[in-house]
Parts: structure tokens; C-alpha cells; sequence
């Protein structure tokens, strides 16, 4: 495993398995399925709760806290999130 791929499944193992699920790709008690989540959704809702520009969110809430210690490891997160998702179908 990469170096990075490894940091971000630390990093979403200790900050955000409480509210979504262990599985990326599955929907948590409280937070939705996270995986292939972009970089710029993860910069904006992770680091200050708010949402990119033009981004419908998954959910309506507002449960969320930002993490703005977590500003050093977003690109990490986003490679072990991107490596969660499934893989596109596959047109016949």
C-alpha cells in the first residue's frame, strides 16, 4: 500500500467511522456513504462544514462539526476515499 493510501484510511478510521460507516461505500448511523468523494468536497465540508459551490449534499443536516486540524491530510483522505469506490458500471 502506498504511503498516502495508508494515511487516509488512518485518517478516516479515527475521525469519521463514528458517523459513517467502517465501509466508505456504505451510508453510517448518522453521515452518508463517503466514498470517491472529490477533493474539493472534502476541502470544504471536512475542513469548514460548508459545501462546494453548485454541490447538492446527500443529506439535509447539519451534524457535521468541521475538522480543521485535518487540513494536512485532505489529499490523503481523498486517495483512500477514491480507493473505496466502487468501480463504474460497465456499459454492454
Amino acid at each position: 500500500e502506498d504511503a498516502l493510501l495508508r494515511r487516509g484510511r488512518a485518517v478516516f478510521e479515527t475521525n469519521c467511522i463514528a458517523c459513517h460507516a467502517r465501509d466508505p461505500a456504505q451510508d453510517g448511523a448518522l453521515g452518508p456513504a463517503v466514498a470517491g468523494s472529490s477533493l474539493a468536497l472534502l476541502e470544504s465540508k471536512v475542513l469548514r462544514n460548508t459545501y462546494p459551490a453548485g454541490y447538492t449534499p446527500k443529506r439535509d443536516t447539519r451534524t457535521m462539526i468541521p475538522f480543521p486540524h485535518l487540513e494536512g491530510d485532505i489529499e490523503a483522505l481523498a486517495i483512500y476515499l477514491a480507493s473505496a469506490a466502487p468501480p463504474p458500471p460497465v456499459s454492454p
